[in-house]
């Protein structure tokens, strides 16, 4: 691999960050938002399933008593 001067390397970065094509403000607010439903809808699974966990956990061990 070539050795390139901090000034060039910088360069051939900032000639990089042109060629992105950027999302639009709307397309980050609805990923945003995408996320963030997804996210509470998994929260949700699982605490309902971590209940249902739980109680038969301790159904299981209150039969010993």
């Amino acid at each position: 691999m070539a050795k390139v001067s901090p000034i060039q390397f910088f360069r051939q970065v900032k000639q990089e960050v042109k060629k992105v094509t950027w999302p639009t403000k709307k397309e980050v607010v609805q990923t945003s938002i995408m996320v963030l439903v997804i996210v509470a809808i998994a929260a949700a699974f699982f605490f309902v399933v971590d209940q249902i966990l739980g109680w038969g956990v301790q159904k299981i061990f209150m039969i010993g008593e």
